[in-house]
């Protein structure tokens, strides 16, 4: 996959809970307020800054929460934003419409999302169980209807293979700054 990031070698790694504490106020900074439903990094950028989060389908108070990857890298963000900003969001819709093989990809992604979000809310209690775990990639309540192709890009680095991902993230090369880090400047 074009976008997809190496994870940093192990031994370099801190401890499982040290480096959950570390990703949180990272994700924080990235996001300029505190990350809700946050569960943990689940993608991280070449440099090991998190690039994607999962959520739990519920937050803190028990309200559904319907995006279970989250983009939080600034600079990727940013180039999907400015994706969108230029029709991504209607050009893409338009091709999944022309595209079969792309729409059953986009389908198959909703069925995992809707089992991943399942899945993780087992034993949770939250507001409206039923209906906020049917909802697709970025909470969309109507799959075959794209909404916010930040969604796609963090369902995609968090699922690798995801075709419409990749295409999308081929649209946006080059996705991570050479250099540096964007959160290590």
């Amino acid at each position: 996959m074009t976008g997809a990031a190496p994870e940093p070698e192990a031994a370099s790694r801190p401890p499982a809970e040290d480096r959950h504490a570390e990703d949180r106020v990272l994700v924080e900074r990235q996001l300029g307020r505190p990350p809700r439903a946050f569960r943990r990094v689940v993608a991280r950028c070449p440099h090991g800054a998190p690039a994607v989060t999962e959520q739990s389908p519920f937050d803190e108070a028990g309200k559904p929460f319907p995006t279970t990857y989250y983009l939080t890298c600034p600079q990727l963000v940013a180039a999907v934003a400015r994706l969108e900003a230029a029709g991504g969001v209607e050009r893409w819709s338009a091709l999944l419409e022309q595209d079969s093989g792309l729409a059953a990809e986009l389908e198959r992604a909703t069925v995992e999302q809707r089992r991943i979000r399942h899945e993780l809310a087992a034993g949770e209690r939250g507001g409206d169980l039923g209906s906020s775990l049917g909802l697709g990639i970025g909470g969309s309540a109507n799959p075959a209807k794209l909404k916010c192709l930040h969604a796609h890009v963090a369902y995609g680095l968090a699922n690798p293979g995801y075709l419409l991902a990749e295409r999308i993230l081929e649209d946006l090369e080059p996705v991570w700054p050479a250099r540096h880090c964007c959160m290590r400047l």
